[in-house]
């Protein structure tokens, strides 16, 4: 157990129980407990292999590779449209948790396998994402921006892309290119400052 995870865990607000739940069950696997985006993780040999926490309306654990994992409860959900790697589970009662405690540990003993055998995502490569156009002419037009750009991590060029994708409106991805420009210049990523 780890006092920077109690001392989270004092904290936690509306899921309090249902967190502590979800660290009972994780800390009779051999994971080891740190507090990492300021949030209990549990890591096999420092490789990140789930994620516990509160949101407004649930708690959730989440699995950092759950995509690699079978799923044959069909419990495992996809936390956003865009995500590649993650799958969660949502809890509003610590009785739900409880109710799936032995399939959770199933779940948590497979994701440390995957990370035992070394299993990768194939991730898709930032060149695989649409580029939106107004971005493609704003990087022709400068070079320093496309050079970092292009220096970014995939990730990085990734929630960019995303970003400026996303607008119906042309006139609103533009604005949205002009406005991060100074952030990519500096090398940083879009929810960086």
């Amino acid at each position: 157990m780890n006092p920077k995870v109690d001392a989270y865990l004092s904290k936690a607000t509306k899921w309090q129980k249902e967190l502590k739940k979800l660290r009972s069950i994780i800390l009779t696997t051999p994971l080891t407990e740190e507090l990492k985006w300021g949030q209990p993780c549990y890591t096999w040999q420092k490789n990140n292999v789930v994620i516990i926490g509160e949101l407004k309306d649930y708690c959730t654990i989440g699995f950092f590779k759950g995509v690699l994992l079978k799923d044959p409860e069909n419990i495992l959900d996809k936390p956003g449209e865009n995500t590649q790697s993650a799958r969660l589970i949502r809890f509003t009662t610590v009785q739900q948790i409880a109710d799936i405690a032995s399939t959770l540990k199933e779940y948590i003993h497979e994701a440390i396998e995957v990370e035992k055998a070394g299993l990768k995502v194939n991730f898709k490569k930032s060149d695989e994402h649409t580029i939106p156009e107004e971005f493609q002419k704003t990087l022709a037009k400068n070079p320093a921006l496309k050079k970092a750009f292009y220096t970014l991590t995939p990730g990085r060029q990734r929630a960019y892309l995303l970003y400026f994708s996303a607008p119906k409106q042309s006139k609103t991805r533009e604005s949205r290119i002009q406005k991060c420009t100074p952030q990519i210049l500096s090398g940083n990523g879009l929810n960086e400052i």
